[in-house]
Protein backbone atom coordinates (compact mmCIF):
# COMPACT_ATOMS: atom_id res chain seq x y z
CA UNK A 1 0.00 0.00 0.00
CA UNK A 2 1.42 3.38 -0.99
CA UNK A 3 1.89 6.10 1.67
CA UNK A 4 -0.77 8.23 -0.05
CA UNK A 5 -3.38 5.47 0.05
CA UNK A 6 -2.49 4.62 3.65
CA UNK A 7 -2.86 8.27 4.62
CA UNK A 8 -6.19 8.65 2.85
CA UNK A 9 -7.39 5.48 4.54
CA UNK A 10 -6.51 6.95 7.95
CA UNK A 11 -8.40 10.13 7.15
CA UNK A 12 -11.39 8.11 5.95
CA UNK A 13 -11.49 5.96 9.08
CA UNK A 14 -11.20 9.04 11.28
CA UNK A 15 -14.05 10.87 9.56
CA UNK A 16 -16.22 7.74 9.60
CA UNK A 17 -15.63 7.26 13.34
CA UNK A 18 -16.50 10.90 14.05
CA UNK A 19 -19.64 10.59 11.93
CA UNK A 20 -20.77 7.50 13.85
CA UNK A 21 -20.58 9.18 17.26
CA UNK A 22 -21.62 12.66 16.15
CA UNK A 23 -25.34 12.39 16.81
CA UNK A 24 -25.40 10.15 19.90
CA UNK A 25 -22.65 12.02 21.71
CA UNK A 26 -23.97 15.44 20.70
CA UNK A 27 -27.51 14.54 21.77
CA UNK A 28 -26.24 13.07 25.04
CA UNK A 29 -24.31 16.24 25.90
CA UNK A 30 -27.42 18.29 25.14
CA UNK A 31 -29.39 16.16 27.61
CA UNK A 32 -26.67 16.52 30.24
CA UNK A 33 -26.90 20.28 30.18
CA UNK A 34 -30.63 20.46 29.64
CA UNK A 35 -31.51 18.24 32.60
CA UNK A 36 -30.91 21.21 34.89
CA UNK A 37 -34.07 22.72 33.50
CA UNK A 38 -36.15 19.58 34.01
CA UNK A 39 -38.27 19.03 37.09
CA UNK A 40 -37.16 15.48 37.74
CA UNK A 41 -33.92 13.52 37.79
CA UNK A 42 -31.90 16.68 38.23
CA UNK A 43 -28.89 15.56 40.21
CA UNK A 44 -27.25 12.21 40.84
CA UNK A 45 -26.34 11.06 44.35
CA UNK A 46 -22.65 11.64 43.71
CA UNK A 47 -23.33 15.13 42.45
CA UNK A 48 -25.54 15.91 45.43
CA UNK A 49 -22.76 14.75 47.76
CA UNK A 50 -20.33 17.10 46.04
CA UNK A 51 -22.76 20.00 46.27
CA UNK A 52 -23.39 19.35 49.97
CA UNK A 53 -19.66 19.12 50.68
CA UNK A 54 -18.94 22.35 48.81
CA UNK A 55 -22.06 24.06 50.26
CA UNK A 56 -23.48 24.72 46.80
CA UNK A 57 -27.17 25.20 46.07
CA UNK A 58 -27.44 23.40 42.71
CA UNK A 59 -30.92 24.77 42.03
CA UNK A 60 -29.88 28.40 42.29
CA UNK A 61 -29.30 29.87 38.84
CA UNK A 62 -26.78 32.64 38.34
CA UNK A 63 -26.42 35.94 36.49
CA UNK A 64 -23.62 36.16 33.96
CA UNK A 65 -21.44 38.07 36.41
CA UNK A 66 -21.89 35.46 39.14
CA UNK A 67 -21.21 32.73 36.62
CA UNK A 68 -17.99 34.54 35.61
CA UNK A 69 -16.94 34.96 39.24
CA UNK A 70 -17.38 31.21 39.62
CA UNK A 71 -15.11 30.48 36.65
CA UNK A 72 -12.46 32.94 37.79
CA UNK A 73 -12.59 31.94 41.46
CA UNK A 74 -12.41 28.24 40.68
CA UNK A 75 -9.47 28.80 38.34
CA UNK A 76 -7.63 31.00 40.83
CA UNK A 77 -7.93 28.33 43.54
CA UNK A 78 -6.72 25.75 41.01
CA UNK A 79 -3.63 27.83 40.19
CA UNK A 80 -2.78 28.31 43.86
CA UNK A 81 -3.22 24.61 44.63
CA UNK A 82 -1.10 23.51 41.68
CA UNK A 83 1.62 25.99 42.52
CA UNK A 84 1.80 24.90 46.17
CA UNK A 85 1.97 21.15 45.53
CA UNK A 86 4.77 21.66 43.01
CA UNK A 87 6.70 23.73 45.51
CA UNK A 88 6.38 21.04 48.22
CA UNK A 89 6.84 18.07 45.91
CA UNK A 90 9.85 16.78 47.87
CA UNK A 91 7.63 15.82 50.83
CA UNK A 92 4.94 14.15 48.72
CA UNK A 93 4.94 10.40 47.92
CA UNK A 94 6.11 9.16 44.52
CA UNK A 95 8.45 12.15 44.08
CA UNK A 96 11.44 9.93 43.12
CA UNK A 97 13.89 12.47 44.60
CA UNK A 98 13.00 14.99 41.95
CA UNK A 99 12.86 17.83 44.47
CA UNK A 100 10.65 20.89 44.55
CA UNK A 101 9.77 22.54 41.25
CA UNK A 102 11.52 25.95 40.85
CA UNK A 103 9.35 29.02 41.45
CA UNK A 104 9.16 30.33 37.88
CA UNK A 105 8.52 26.89 36.44
CA UNK A 106 5.83 26.16 39.04
CA UNK A 107 4.14 29.49 38.25
CA UNK A 108 4.15 28.81 34.53
CA UNK A 109 2.99 25.21 34.90
CA UNK A 110 0.16 26.06 37.31
CA UNK A 111 -1.27 28.67 34.94
CA UNK A 112 -0.67 26.42 31.96
CA UNK A 113 -2.74 23.49 33.20
CA UNK A 114 -5.56 25.55 34.76
CA UNK A 115 -6.02 27.46 31.51
CA UNK A 116 -6.20 24.20 29.53
CA UNK A 117 -2.99 25.19 27.73
CA UNK A 118 -0.63 22.50 29.05
CA UNK A 119 2.42 24.31 27.80
CA UNK A 120 5.40 22.49 29.32
CA UNK A 121 8.68 24.30 29.98
CA UNK A 122 10.05 21.26 31.83
CA UNK A 123 10.97 17.63 31.20
CA UNK A 124 8.14 15.72 32.92
CA UNK A 125 10.04 12.53 33.75
CA UNK A 126 12.86 14.57 35.29
CA UNK A 127 10.83 17.20 37.15
CA UNK A 128 7.35 15.93 38.10
CA UNK A 129 6.60 13.10 40.49
CA UNK A 130 3.52 10.93 40.09
CA UNK A 131 1.61 12.61 42.95
CA UNK A 132 1.79 16.08 41.43
CA UNK A 133 1.00 14.58 38.06
CA UNK A 134 -2.06 12.66 39.25
CA UNK A 135 -3.70 14.88 41.89
CA UNK A 136 -2.64 18.14 40.30
CA UNK A 137 -2.09 18.12 36.57
CA UNK A 138 -4.46 15.30 35.66
CA UNK A 139 -7.29 16.72 37.76
CA UNK A 140 -6.88 19.99 35.92
CA UNK A 141 -7.05 18.11 32.64
CA UNK A 142 -10.62 17.20 33.60
CA UNK A 143 -11.86 20.37 35.26
CA UNK A 144 -10.26 22.91 32.91
CA UNK A 145 -11.95 21.16 30.00
CA UNK A 146 -15.23 21.02 31.95
CA UNK A 147 -14.97 24.77 32.61
CA UNK A 148 -14.68 25.38 28.87
CA UNK A 149 -17.76 23.23 28.32
CA UNK A 150 -19.66 25.22 30.95
CA UNK A 151 -18.88 28.57 29.29
CA UNK A 152 -20.02 27.25 25.91
CA UNK A 153 -23.28 25.99 27.40
CA UNK A 154 -23.86 29.34 29.12
CA UNK A 155 -23.52 31.10 25.75
CA UNK A 156 -25.99 28.69 24.14
CA UNK A 157 -28.46 29.46 26.93
CA UNK A 158 -27.98 33.14 26.14
CA UNK A 159 -29.40 32.45 22.68
CA UNK A 160 -32.12 30.10 23.90
CA UNK A 161 -33.49 32.06 26.85
CA UNK A 162 -35.49 35.26 26.67
CA UNK A 163 -35.96 38.19 29.02
CA UNK A 164 -34.04 36.66 31.90
CA UNK A 165 -30.79 37.45 33.65
CA UNK A 166 -30.05 33.78 34.53
CA UNK A 167 -27.62 31.55 32.60
CA UNK A 168 -27.61 28.42 34.75
CA UNK A 169 -25.29 27.39 37.56
CA UNK A 170 -21.55 27.20 36.85
CA UNK A 171 -20.90 24.63 39.58
CA UNK A 172 -23.59 22.32 38.25
CA UNK A 173 -22.39 22.65 34.66
CA UNK A 174 -18.77 22.09 35.74
CA UNK A 175 -19.65 19.00 37.76
CA UNK A 176 -21.79 17.46 35.06
CA UNK A 177 -19.25 18.12 32.34
CA UNK A 178 -16.55 16.40 34.36
CA UNK A 179 -18.57 13.49 35.80
CA UNK A 180 -21.04 12.71 33.04
CA UNK A 181 -18.98 13.39 29.91
CA UNK A 182 -15.22 13.53 30.42
CA UNK A 183 -14.72 10.93 33.17
CA UNK A 184 -16.67 8.03 31.56
CA UNK A 185 -15.11 8.59 28.14
CA UNK A 186 -11.60 8.94 29.58
CA UNK A 187 -12.02 5.72 31.59
CA UNK A 188 -13.16 3.70 28.58
CA UNK A 189 -10.42 4.96 26.29
CA UNK A 190 -7.72 4.51 28.94
CA UNK A 191 -8.61 0.81 28.92
CA UNK A 192 -8.54 0.78 25.12
CA UNK A 193 -5.11 2.42 25.05
CA UNK A 194 -3.71 -0.05 27.59
CA UNK A 195 -4.99 -2.91 25.43
CA UNK A 196 -3.17 -1.41 22.45
CA UNK A 197 0.17 -1.09 24.24
CA UNK A 198 0.21 2.25 26.09
CA UNK A 199 1.98 1.77 29.42
CA UNK A 200 0.44 2.13 32.88
CA UNK A 201 2.77 1.92 35.89
CA UNK A 202 3.48 3.65 39.20
CA UNK A 203 7.19 2.90 38.83
CA UNK A 204 9.52 5.71 37.80
CA UNK A 205 11.13 3.61 35.08
CA UNK A 206 12.12 0.20 33.76
CA UNK A 207 15.68 -1.13 33.52
CA UNK A 208 16.72 -2.35 30.09
CA UNK A 209 20.30 -3.48 29.39
CA UNK A 210 21.67 -1.39 32.24
CA UNK A 211 19.72 1.72 31.31
CA UNK A 212 16.61 3.09 33.02
CA UNK A 213 13.80 4.13 30.72
CA UNK A 214 11.32 6.51 32.36
CA UNK A 215 7.78 5.27 32.86
CA UNK A 216 4.58 6.58 34.47
CA UNK A 217 0.82 5.94 34.71
CA UNK A 218 0.59 6.97 31.08
CA UNK A 219 -2.62 5.47 29.69
CA UNK A 220 -5.00 7.05 32.23
CA UNK A 221 -3.52 10.47 31.55
CA UNK A 222 -3.14 9.98 27.82
CA UNK A 223 -6.91 9.53 27.39
CA UNK A 224 -7.94 12.76 29.12
CA UNK A 225 -4.91 14.55 27.66
CA UNK A 226 -6.45 14.18 24.22
CA UNK A 227 -10.14 14.05 25.14
CA UNK A 228 -9.99 17.31 27.11
CA UNK A 229 -7.87 18.97 24.39
CA UNK A 230 -5.18 19.47 27.04
CA UNK A 231 -1.99 18.09 25.51
CA UNK A 232 0.54 17.92 28.33
CA UNK A 233 2.43 14.63 28.19
CA UNK A 234 3.74 12.69 31.16
CA UNK A 235 6.84 11.98 29.08
CA UNK A 236 8.83 14.70 27.36
CA UNK A 237 8.48 13.33 23.84
CA UNK A 238 4.69 13.52 24.30
CA UNK A 239 2.76 11.48 21.73
CA UNK A 240 5.95 10.76 19.81
CA UNK A 241 7.06 8.52 22.72
CA UNK A 242 6.34 4.81 22.15
CA UNK A 243 4.98 4.49 25.70
CA UNK A 244 2.36 7.18 24.99
CA UNK A 245 1.64 6.36 21.37
CA UNK A 246 3.08 3.00 20.34
CA UNK A 247 1.50 2.32 16.95
CA UNK A 248 -0.72 3.53 14.10
CA UNK A 249 -3.95 2.53 15.86
CA UNK A 250 -3.18 4.42 19.05
CA UNK A 251 -2.17 7.37 16.89
CA UNK A 252 -5.52 7.31 15.11
CA UNK A 253 -7.44 6.91 18.37
CA UNK A 254 -5.63 9.83 19.94
CA UNK A 255 -6.49 12.04 16.96
CA UNK A 256 -10.09 10.87 17.25
CA UNK A 257 -10.16 11.75 20.95
CA UNK A 258 -8.91 15.27 20.51
CA UNK A 259 -11.52 15.94 17.80
CA UNK A 260 -14.57 14.11 19.07
CA UNK A 261 -16.02 16.48 21.69
CA UNK A 262 -15.39 19.76 19.80
CA UNK A 263 -17.00 18.21 16.71
CA UNK A 264 -19.98 16.71 18.58
CA UNK A 265 -20.61 19.99 20.39
CA UNK A 266 -21.94 21.47 17.15
CA UNK A 267 -24.69 18.83 17.33
CA UNK A 268 -25.26 19.75 20.99
CA UNK A 269 -25.59 23.38 19.94
CA UNK A 270 -28.14 22.51 17.24
CA UNK A 271 -30.19 20.43 19.68
CA UNK A 272 -30.21 23.07 22.39
CA UNK A 273 -31.27 25.89 20.05
CA UNK A 274 -33.86 23.60 18.45
CA UNK A 275 -32.42 23.76 14.92
CA UNK A 276 -29.98 21.01 14.03
CA UNK A 277 -29.07 22.80 10.80
CA UNK A 278 -27.48 25.60 12.83
CA UNK A 279 -25.01 23.07 14.18
CA UNK A 280 -24.42 21.54 10.76
CA UNK A 281 -23.42 24.93 9.36
CA UNK A 282 -20.85 25.47 12.11
CA UNK A 283 -19.53 21.95 11.59
CA UNK A 284 -19.31 22.53 7.85
CA UNK A 285 -17.21 25.66 8.30
CA UNK A 286 -14.97 24.01 10.89
CA UNK A 287 -14.53 20.90 8.74
CA UNK A 288 -13.80 22.81 5.54
CA UNK A 289 -10.99 24.83 7.13
CA UNK A 290 -9.65 21.75 8.93
CA UNK A 291 -9.56 19.79 5.64
CA UNK A 292 -7.95 22.67 3.73
CA UNK A 293 -5.22 23.06 6.33
CA UNK A 294 -4.63 19.30 6.36
CA UNK A 295 -4.09 19.40 2.59
CA UNK A 296 -1.61 22.28 2.98
CA UNK A 297 0.41 20.66 5.79
CA UNK A 298 0.34 17.15 4.35
CA UNK A 299 1.21 18.35 0.85
CA UNK A 300 4.04 20.55 2.08
CA UNK A 301 5.57 17.78 4.19
CA UNK A 302 5.20 15.06 1.57
CA UNK A 303 6.90 17.21 -1.08
CA UNK A 304 9.67 18.55 1.17
CA UNK A 305 13.33 17.76 0.62
CA UNK A 306 13.47 15.64 3.81
CA UNK A 307 9.86 14.50 4.38
CA UNK A 308 10.64 12.23 7.35
CA UNK A 309 12.83 14.69 9.24
CA UNK A 310 11.45 15.19 12.75
CA UNK A 311 8.80 12.49 12.31
CA UNK A 312 8.36 9.01 13.76
CA UNK A 313 8.75 6.29 11.16
CA UNK A 314 5.83 4.33 12.62
CA UNK A 315 3.45 7.23 11.75
CA UNK A 316 5.01 8.34 8.44
CA UNK A 317 4.22 11.74 6.92
CA UNK A 318 0.45 11.30 6.75
CA UNK A 319 0.06 10.26 10.41
CA UNK A 320 2.27 13.14 11.48
CA UNK A 321 0.51 15.74 9.34
CA UNK A 322 -2.94 14.51 10.43
CA UNK A 323 -1.94 14.73 14.09
CA UNK A 324 -0.23 18.13 13.69
CA UNK A 325 -3.21 19.62 11.86
CA UNK A 326 -5.70 18.28 14.40
CA UNK A 327 -3.76 19.21 17.53
CA UNK A 328 -3.15 22.80 16.40
CA UNK A 329 -6.75 23.12 15.22
CA UNK A 330 -8.16 21.99 18.53
CA UNK A 331 -5.97 23.82 21.08
CA UNK A 332 -4.75 20.44 22.30
CA UNK A 333 -1.01 20.86 22.31
CA UNK A 334 -0.03 17.20 22.08
CA UNK A 335 2.52 16.45 19.38
CA UNK A 336 3.75 13.28 17.68
CA UNK A 337 6.39 15.00 15.55
CA UNK A 338 8.83 17.89 15.75
CA UNK A 339 7.03 20.88 14.22
CA UNK A 340 10.29 22.82 14.13
CA UNK A 341 11.51 20.37 11.47
CA UNK A 342 8.49 20.88 9.22
CA UNK A 343 8.90 22.80 5.99
CA UNK A 344 8.26 26.52 6.00
CA UNK A 345 4.77 25.98 4.55
CA UNK A 346 3.97 22.97 6.77
CA UNK A 347 5.15 24.65 9.96
CA UNK A 348 3.40 27.85 8.92
CA UNK A 349 0.21 25.81 8.50
CA UNK A 350 0.32 24.58 12.09
CA UNK A 351 0.93 28.16 13.23
CA UNK A 352 -1.93 29.50 11.10
CA UNK A 353 -4.29 26.91 12.60
CA UNK A 354 -3.75 28.54 15.99
CA UNK A 355 -4.01 32.05 14.57
CA UNK A 356 -7.51 31.29 13.29
CA UNK A 357 -8.46 31.52 16.96
CA UNK A 358 -8.71 27.80 17.73
CA UNK A 359 -12.12 27.18 16.19
CA UNK A 360 -11.38 24.56 13.52
CA UNK A 361 -12.89 22.83 15.50
CA UNK A 362 -11.18 24.29 18.58
CA UNK A 363 -10.90 23.07 22.16
CA UNK A 364 -13.55 21.49 24.38
CA UNK A 365 -16.12 24.26 24.72
CA UNK A 366 -13.71 26.96 23.59
CA UNK A 367 -14.03 25.99 19.94
CA UNK A 368 -17.83 26.30 20.00
CA UNK A 369 -18.03 29.60 21.83
CA UNK A 370 -15.22 31.04 19.70
CA UNK A 371 -16.97 30.25 16.42
CA UNK A 372 -20.27 31.58 17.80
CA UNK A 373 -18.51 34.84 18.62
CA UNK A 374 -17.14 34.89 15.09
CA UNK A 375 -20.67 34.23 13.78
CA UNK A 376 -21.77 37.41 15.54
CA UNK A 377 -18.92 39.33 13.91
CA UNK A 378 -19.93 37.89 10.54
CA UNK A 379 -23.56 38.93 11.02
CA UNK A 380 -22.41 42.37 12.09
CA UNK A 381 -20.40 42.74 8.88
CA UNK A 382 -23.41 41.54 6.87
CA UNK A 383 -25.60 44.09 8.67
CA UNK A 384 -23.19 46.86 7.74
CA UNK A 385 -23.38 45.88 4.09
CA UNK A 386 -27.19 46.00 3.92
CA UNK A 387 -27.72 48.81 6.41
CA UNK A 388 -29.84 47.07 9.05
CA UNK A 389 -29.40 45.89 12.62
CA UNK A 390 -27.97 42.35 12.49
CA UNK A 391 -29.73 39.40 14.11
CA UNK A 392 -28.60 35.89 14.97
CA UNK A 393 -30.83 33.12 16.28
CA UNK A 394 -33.62 35.55 17.05
CA UNK A 395 -31.49 38.04 18.99
CA UNK A 396 -30.54 41.53 17.85
CA UNK A 397 -26.83 42.26 17.81
CA UNK A 398 -26.44 45.78 19.09
CA UNK A 399 -23.55 47.77 20.51
CA UNK A 400 -23.16 45.68 23.67
CA UNK A 401 -23.18 42.36 21.89
CA UNK A 402 -20.76 43.42 19.15
CA UNK A 403 -18.44 45.08 21.68
CA UNK A 404 -18.30 41.91 23.77
CA UNK A 405 -17.62 39.85 20.63
CA UNK A 406 -14.88 42.23 19.52
CA UNK A 407 -13.18 42.12 22.92
CA UNK A 408 -13.26 38.33 22.84
CA UNK A 409 -11.77 38.21 19.32
CA UNK A 410 -9.07 40.84 19.90
CA UNK A 411 -7.72 39.57 23.23
CA UNK A 412 -5.61 36.80 21.71
CA UNK A 413 -3.92 38.84 18.94
CA UNK A 414 -3.13 41.64 21.37
CA UNK A 415 -1.30 39.54 23.95
CA UNK A 416 0.33 37.41 21.25
CA UNK A 417 1.78 40.26 19.20
CA UNK A 418 2.82 42.35 22.20
CA UNK A 419 4.53 39.38 23.86
CA UNK A 420 6.24 38.15 20.70
CA UNK A 421 7.30 41.67 19.74
CA UNK A 422 8.98 42.30 23.07
CA UNK A 423 10.62 38.88 23.04
CA UNK A 424 11.96 39.44 19.52
CA UNK A 425 13.84 42.62 20.49
CA UNK A 426 15.26 41.35 23.78
CA UNK A 427 19.01 40.66 23.44
CA UNK A 428 18.70 37.58 25.62
CA UNK A 429 16.29 35.94 23.15
CA UNK A 430 19.05 35.29 20.61
CA UNK A 431 20.72 33.01 23.12
CA UNK A 432 17.70 30.72 23.52
CA UNK A 433 16.95 30.21 19.82
CA UNK A 434 18.36 27.32 17.79
CA UNK A 435 17.90 29.30 14.58
CA UNK A 436 18.23 32.88 13.47
CA UNK A 437 16.44 34.81 10.73
CA UNK A 438 12.93 34.01 9.60
CA UNK A 439 12.89 30.55 11.20
CA UNK A 440 13.92 32.03 14.54
CA UNK A 441 11.02 34.49 14.28
CA UNK A 442 8.69 31.57 13.53
CA UNK A 443 9.86 29.89 16.74
CA UNK A 444 9.03 33.01 18.76
CA UNK A 445 5.66 33.53 17.05
CA UNK A 446 4.72 29.91 17.56
CA UNK A 447 5.53 29.99 21.28
CA UNK A 448 3.35 33.05 21.91
CA UNK A 449 0.58 31.83 19.59
CA UNK A 450 0.54 28.52 21.45
CA UNK A 451 0.33 30.24 24.86
CA UNK A 452 -2.16 32.95 23.89
CA UNK A 453 -4.51 30.46 22.24
CA UNK A 454 -4.23 28.00 25.14
CA UNK A 455 -2.90 25.43 22.69
CA UNK A 456 0.29 24.34 24.43
CA UNK A 457 2.07 22.60 21.59
CA UNK A 458 5.75 23.32 21.19
CA UNK A 459 7.29 24.23 17.84
CA UNK A 460 10.65 23.42 19.36
CA UNK A 461 13.93 25.15 18.73
CA UNK A 462 13.47 27.64 21.54
CA UNK A 463 14.36 27.26 25.23
CA UNK A 464 11.82 29.09 27.38
CA UNK A 465 13.10 28.47 30.89
CA UNK A 466 14.38 31.96 31.74
CA UNK A 467 12.31 34.34 33.86
CA UNK A 468 11.09 36.43 30.91
CA UNK A 469 9.59 33.54 28.99
CA UNK A 470 8.20 31.80 32.07
CA UNK A 471 6.45 35.00 33.16
CA UNK A 472 5.37 36.45 29.82
CA UNK A 473 4.03 33.17 28.47
CA UNK A 474 2.15 32.66 31.74
CA UNK A 475 0.54 36.09 31.38
CA UNK A 476 -0.38 35.30 27.76
CA UNK A 477 -2.07 32.08 28.88
CA UNK A 478 -4.06 33.93 31.57
CA UNK A 479 -5.23 36.78 29.33
CA UNK A 480 -5.78 34.52 26.34
CA UNK A 481 -8.05 32.30 28.42
CA UNK A 482 -9.98 34.56 30.75
CA UNK A 483 -10.54 37.81 28.81
CA UNK A 484 -12.50 35.94 26.11
CA UNK A 485 -14.38 33.95 28.78
CA UNK A 486 -15.50 37.11 30.59
CA UNK A 487 -16.51 38.72 27.28
CA UNK A 488 -18.40 35.60 26.19
CA UNK A 489 -20.33 35.39 29.46
CA UNK A 490 -21.16 39.12 29.28
CA UNK A 491 -22.37 38.49 25.73
CA UNK A 492 -24.49 35.56 26.93
CA UNK A 493 -26.05 37.69 29.67
CA UNK A 494 -26.91 40.44 27.20
CA UNK A 495 -28.48 37.98 24.76
CA UNK A 496 -30.53 36.23 27.45
CA UNK A 497 -31.99 39.57 28.59
CA UNK A 498 -33.48 40.23 25.16
CA UNK A 499 -36.83 39.10 23.89
CA UNK A 500 -36.95 36.91 20.80
CA UNK A 501 -37.09 38.74 17.50
CA UNK A 502 -39.45 37.14 14.93
CA UNK A 503 -38.05 36.01 11.61
CA UNK A 504 -38.98 38.39 8.80
CA UNK A 505 -38.29 38.69 5.11
CA UNK A 506 -35.24 40.79 5.96
CA UNK A 507 -33.67 38.19 8.24
CA UNK A 508 -30.50 36.62 6.83
CA UNK A 509 -30.87 32.82 6.98
CA UNK A 510 -28.09 31.21 9.00
CA UNK A 511 -28.60 27.63 7.89
CA UNK A 512 -27.46 27.88 4.30
CA UNK A 513 -24.28 28.13 2.22
CA UNK A 514 -24.40 31.96 2.10
CA UNK A 515 -24.00 32.29 5.86
CA UNK A 516 -21.45 29.46 5.95
CA UNK A 517 -19.36 31.25 3.32
CA UNK A 518 -19.67 34.53 5.20
CA UNK A 519 -18.59 32.89 8.46
CA UNK A 520 -15.66 31.04 6.89
CA UNK A 521 -14.49 34.16 5.07
CA UNK A 522 -14.69 36.16 8.32
CA UNK A 523 -12.48 33.66 10.14
CA UNK A 524 -9.85 33.75 7.40
CA UNK A 525 -10.10 37.50 6.88
CA UNK A 526 -9.69 38.41 10.56
CA UNK A 527 -6.65 36.14 10.88
CA UNK A 528 -5.14 37.46 7.63
CA UNK A 529 -5.61 41.14 8.47
CA UNK A 530 -4.17 40.62 11.93
CA UNK A 531 -1.21 38.34 11.31
CA UNK A 532 -0.04 38.53 7.67
CA UNK A 533 2.67 41.15 8.41
CA UNK A 534 4.17 38.94 11.12
CA UNK A 535 3.76 35.77 9.07
CA UNK A 536 5.40 37.44 6.08
CA UNK A 537 8.59 37.90 8.06
CA UNK A 538 8.53 34.35 9.43
CA UNK A 539 7.05 31.23 7.79
CA UNK A 540 5.98 32.91 4.52
CA UNK A 541 9.49 34.24 3.92
CA UNK A 542 10.93 30.85 4.87
CA UNK A 543 8.63 29.05 2.44
CA UNK A 544 9.51 31.38 -0.43
CA UNK A 545 13.28 31.49 0.07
Amino acid sequence: MSPLVAGLLQVGILIAALAVVYRPLGDYMARVFRVQEAETQKHSKVELAIYRFARIDPDAEQKWSTYAYGVLGFSFVGIMFLYVIQRIQSVLPFNFDRGNVPEGMAFNTAISFVTNTNWQSYVPEAVMGHTVQMIGLTVQNFVSAAAGLAVAVALIRGFVRHQTDRLGNFWVDLTRGALRILLPLAFVFAIVLIALGVTMSLKSGVDVDGQTIANAPVASQEAIKELGTNGGGVLNANSAHPFENPNEWTNLIEIFLLLVIPVALTRTFGRMVGQNKQGYVLLGVMGTIWAAMLAVIWGAEASGLRPLEGKELRFDVAGSALFANSTTGTSTGAVNSWHDSFTGLGGGGTLLNMLFGEMTPGGVGTGLYSILVMAIIAMFLAGLMVGRTPEYLGKKLGRREVTAAAVSILAMPTVLLVGAGIAAILPSTQGVLNNSGEHGLSEILYAYASASNNNGSAFGGITVTNDWFQSSLGVCMLFGRFIPIIAVLALAGSLAAQKKVPVTAGTLPTTGPLFASLLGASIVLVAALTFVPALALGPIAEALL
